[in-house]
């Protein structure tokens, strides 16, 4: 879908993830593991010891940590990383960064730019001209101007924008309302208790269905609300929750931010933990 609403360029997790989906863009580029030289491919140096694990002829981007401390070279290891990327014959397409606090309400956004901005002198005065990239979605939804060649938008392009209220917020259409299906009812008599542990006593007589999904398909272990105002009862399971509902299917997130606030986490993991056997429709 990507691909056919014109985006032209892919940041994967691996080679075998970008061997799925190369050829639908004019370059992915692969940020750990096994490198090959490959013309859509290009592949990430964080640090020293990765340029001499790509064979010759690969296209790489040069990470340099400006201050996430996470993955990259240092500021001052760059000119060493140029040298050993022309000895053993790779080829420079970009060089990157990470901001470490661009959703958070602080200056140090500006301190990593200006980092930045010093590698970029440096690269250009070693007469290279490589393709630059350091803003991820939270980035390019809090600042007003760009100047680089590539956005590495995660969690905007599923439509959630995790700055503060205080920023000025774009409005985007959040994707993914998540469904389970009833697999069984019964009646739960008050003072009986439901579930692993019995962690929940029945307050009165209620109808109670078991719906499918649980821990083991990536909805996490704790107290929830669902959208329409039903509280899990008891604890949730591998593969099942319990809901005083008789209802076929139950709605049990249409906004991960939403879900997030109330599991205590961001939208990107409610949405990434979610197991790949949840069948996905396209509406």
């Amino acid at each position: 879908m990507a691909s056919d609403f014109g985006i032209c360029q892919a940041v994967v997790r691996d080679i075998s993830e970008a061997r799925q989906i190369k050829q639908l863009f004019t370059n992915t580029l692969v940020l750990g593991g096994e490198m090959i030289a490959d013309n859509r491919l290009s592949f990430t140096i964080n640090s020293l010891s990765d340029i001499d694990k790509a064979p010759i002829g690969t296209r790489v981007e040069l990470k340099v940590d400006t201050g996430m401390h996470r993955n990259g070279i240092s500021i001052s290891q760059i000119d060493q990383a140029l040298k050993q990327i022309a000895q053993n014959r790779l080829t420079l397409i970009g060089v990157m960064t990470h901001y470490r606090s661009a959703d958070e309400l602080t200056s140090e956004l500006f301190w990593q730019q200006k980092e930045f901005s010093k590698v970029k002198a440096q690269i250009a005065k070693a007469g290279l001209t490589p393709r630059y990239h350091s803003s991820n979605s939270s980035t390019i939804l809090r600042v007003n101007s760009f100047n680089e060649d590539l956005v590495r938008v995660g969690i905007g392009a599923f439509g959630y924008n995790e700055l503060p209220p205080i920023f000025d917020q774009l409005k985007l259409l959040p994707v993914l309302s998540l469904y389970a299906t009833k697999i069984s009812s019964r009646t739960i008599y008050k003072n009986q208790r439901v579930g692993y542990g019995g962690a929940e006593t029945a307050p009165r007589d209620m109808q109670v269905s078991t719906y499918d999904i649980g821990y083991g398909d990536g909805w996490m272990r704790r107290d929830y609300t669902t959208p329409e105002d039903l509280s899990i009862i008891g604890r949730v399971s591998m593969d099942f929750i319990s809901l005083a509902s008789t209802k076929e299917t139950i709605c049990i997130m249409d906004n991960a931010q939403k879900a997030g606030k109330q599991l205590g986490t961001i939208s990107y993991e409610v949405l990434t933990r979610l197991d790949s056997r949840i069948c996905r429709l396209v509406v």
